[in-house]
């Protein structure tokens, strides 16, 4: 009796198959797997090759513009002192300078040196020369000075309103009749890097013939944590020629408060009061290390919290 072949049905067939022919698969699983990592890391190495080169064309760039920058600094230094040294050897050593040629040596020095230099000293004995001459052109001399003193203010001020807070108040002369000690303007409170201050300018007095104004600056700064309170009250005279990056008054937690005279004219005066951080005060009133170490350790402390 002949045997019956075997039906199967059609996973059989596949597991039949599949079994047979295990070896091949796994060769050709592990082929597979080969060349795709092989090509993974030969991606992997190009595109590493590819971000050290433009690391270092990165680098180089940037090397070549910090070496570009350094050259053009100390040229630019280099330019701005022997101008420096030429204006001021016009003011020592030459005695045959017109006064139009002290006034236009001064308005070169304001201009290029504000920042850094003190020059009400120099404006005031020019202003002084050209008082006392019998120049006929004086009058216009002493315009440009005031003109140029102007504008340096007002450079100053544009930069220190774009960091730091200000006001303005006007000076009636007339309020001297009833007051001759002087009298107190209106009260503001400035507020600079989270520190609240009270600003109270009291007019002790005016020269009109130089346009100068005396007065004193009661400053009140209340801690916010413990409360105390800190009182200060500089007094000192302000005319047209002192620039708030120069002529300033020194505070905690390095920032500067300066009084700026904008208008002195008709028995009135116009003054603006300006609180800005110390890093914007000129060179000679940087902040000291003890207060930069300060001001490190403040920082830390809030970054802490």
């Amino acid at each position: 009796m002949e045997e019956q072949p075997v039906k199967r049905d059609f996973w059989e067939k596949v597991s039949l198959i599949l079994h047979s022919s295990g070896g091949l698969l796994t060769a050709i699983t592990v082929a597979v797997i080969s060349l795709i990592g092989s090509s993974y890391l030969k991606d992997r190495e190009i595109k590493e090759n590819a971000y050290r080169q433009e690391t270092q064309l990165r680098e180089s760039k940037n090397s070549i513009y910090i070496q570009l920058t350094s050259n053009r600094e100390a040229a630019e230094s280099a330019l701005r002192k022997d101008m420096f040294v030429s204006i001021i050897q016009s003011f020592l050593g030459s005695k045959s300078a017109g006064m139009d040629e002290k006034v236009l040596n001064l308005e070169l020095l304001a201009y290029n040196f504000h920042e850094s230099l003190n020059l009400k000293p120099l404006f005031m004995y020019l202003e002084r020369q050209v008082a006392s001459s019998r120049d006929a052109h004086k009058g216009e001399y002493l315009d440009r000075l005031n003109k140029v003193a102007n504008e340096i203010s007002r450079k100053q001020m544009m930069v220190l309103e774009g960091v730091g807070q200000k006001t303005d108040r006007m000076i009636d002369m007339e309020n001297f009749k009833e007051n001759p000690g002087g009298f107190p303007l209106e009260e503001a409170t400035l507020t600079l890097d989270g520190i609240s201050r009270q600003f109270s300018l009291r007019v002790l007095a005016a020269d009109t013939k130089t346009k100068q104004i005396q007065v004193r600056m009661e400053i009140r700064t209340v801690d916010s944590e413990t409360g105390a309170v800190e009182t200060s009250a500089p007094e000192f005279w302000v005319g047209y020629f002192d620039f708030p990056m120069i002529d300033n008054t020194r505070l905690p937690h390095d920032q500067r408060a300066a009084v700026v005279l904008n208008s002195f004219e008709d028995g009135f005066a116009d003054v603006t009061i300006a609180l800005f951080p110390g890093s914007y005060a000129s060179l000679k009133d940087k902040a000291s290390l003890e207060e930069i170490l300060q001001n490190m350790t403040k920082t830390d402390e809030i970054s802490s919290k």
